[in-house]
């Protein structure tokens, strides 16, 4: 699967290069976005603004990557959702706040997010 992929300081951008997350591409992509060389140490935003549909595997495959983020102590949020999928990962996850519209409210969201972690850190 191709990707474009901006990295930032502390965030890596992906943004799938395709228009249909289905069943046969949910597992690569999971494994792909999972192995990238930049996302290690780094706050993820997934930009699907070029993903058209999904199947219930690629959402499943979304809020995978989206909590194995969380997971390992990082933040990510999803923008570029058309409504369509926007409304399906809400069904599928209720947890899954992260969902913004736009790249700067994105890139807020996880910077935020970020400076809470470092707050907390330095309070214990």
């Amino acid at each position: 699967m191709e990707f474009k992929i901006d990295t930032k300081e502390k965030i890596l951008i992906v943004q799938p290069q395709i228009t249909q997350l289905d069943a046969n591409l949910s597992a690569g992509f999971t494994r792909e976005v999972s192995e990238l060389p930049g996302l290690d140490g780094r706050n993820l935003i997934l930009d699907m603004a070029l993903v058209e549909k999904a199947d219930a595997e690629g959402i499943k495959a979304i809020l995978t990557v989206y909590h194995q983020q969380y997971d390992s102590g990082l933040s990510c949020a999803v923008t570029g959702l058309n409504s369509t999928l926007t409304n399906e990962l809400k069904i599928a996850d209720e947890s899954a706040y992260n969902l913004v519209p736009t790249m700067s409210e994105a890139i807020d969201m996880v910077m935020m997010e970020d400076l809470e972690r470092e707050l907390l850190q330095d309070e214990e």
